[in-house]
């Protein structure tokens, strides 16, 4: 299991439980960011208590998801902002995905942050949600692949790990997952030509986060975190993926029942991981009794992420930070 935490630094309760259930890592998010001194100390607080150097999830994409935000750090712009110099100047776009990405992981790093749950892989349609909407780098597969590659790659080049989103795809969901349950009513072929390829194309990432979106044609029953059948059939098996496949948070309400039954759904639908984000003690504790310890191939698969940092390149920070501030200046 990945788990947030409730504030500025841990308390009391909340340093005695992960030091008695050893998540595997944990998530930031707002409710959590005061000023770098404090984002560093609470890092490094997390990682003692499990006693070894675990993954530190953050959602730090650009615009309207940015957790990490002025004056602490820049803003960046969303991915449609890039993806618009992409249908421009193609070049020019992948370019500044691998430059916002590599500024992403020259921020992070120096708080001990280690993994950016990015690329946003999900391709939208017309009158989607816009729970993705300018998340997204464009409305077609090979404009969504080509800078979720870029940006990747970024994350990477400065010793970051990437998670790709929302597997196996949030672009055609008409709701809002935090809200409700999305459904997805298109046929497999127009899933398979549309929404799949990104992923598809990534697939040899090491991580990647599902969807809370119900395919009837796949599974019309079960939302696509918690379907053994979108998992085996499509995740595993059509894209090929063969990572760690995180939930997406637990604690959203397109999931159906209790947070412990939410939790026991996902790890029987085949997710290696339970996200849960909240920081909600009584939560948590749900999520611990219903949370098996990591074995088999989740646990080779976790084993992998923990032995595929890459080592940050030489690359200049100003430089970097110079190039990608006049492009947008320019733009």
């Amino acid at each position: 299991m990945i788990l947030g935490c409730s504030g500025l630094k841990l308390t009391d309760e909340e340093k005695a439980f992960y030091k008695a259930e050893r998540p595997w890592g944990f998530i930031l998010f707002g409710r959590n960011i005061s000023g770098p001194q404090q984002i560093s100390d609470l890092v490094a607080e997390l990682r003692h208590c499990v006693g070894w150097h675990a993954p530190v999830l953050i959602d730090q994409e650009g615009g309207r998801v940015q957790r990490i935000r002025p004056p602490i750090l820049q803003h960046y712009p969303p991915g449609q902002a890039l993806g618009d110099l992409y249908r421009c100047d193609r070049a020019l776009g992948l370019r500044a995905a691998w430059l916002m990405s590599r500024l992403h992981a020259f921020d992070l790093q120096r708080f001990g942050i280690n993994v950016d749950c990015l690329p946003v892989l999900d391709v939208p349609v017309e009158g989607s949600s816009d729970v993705i909407g300018n998340r997204a780098y464009g409305g077609d597969p090979v404009t969504v692949t080509e800078m979720g590659r870029a940006a990747a790659a970024g994350l990477k080049a400065g010793g970051l790990l990437p998670v790709m989103k929302h597997m196996p795809g949030h672009g055609r969901g008409f709701a809002d997952s935090h809200l409700e349950l999305p459904v997805v009513t298109v046929s497999r072929e127009e899933l398979e030509a549309h929404d799949f390829p990104p992923f598809v194309a990534m697939k040899d990432e090491l991580m990647a986060m599902t969807c809370h979106v119900v395919f009837t044609a796949i599974d019309p029953d079960n939302p696509a975190t918690t379907s053994r059948k979108v998992i085996d059939e499509v995740i595993r098996t059509e894209i090929g993926f063969k990572g760690l496949l995180l939930s997406d948070d637990t604690s959203m309400n397109a999931l159906a029942g209790t947070i412990g039954e939410r939790a026991a759904n996902i790890i029987a639908g085949g997710c290696d991981i339970v996200l849960h984000c909240n920081g909600h003690m009584d939560e948590m504790r749900e999520v611990v009794a219903n949370v098996p310890l990591l074995t088999g191939l989740a646990r080779e698969r976790a084993r992998l992420v923990e032995e595929g940092f890459p080592t940050a390149d030489a690359t200049d920070e100003a430089a970097i930070r110079a190039e990608f501030d006049a492009m947008f200046a320019t733009a």
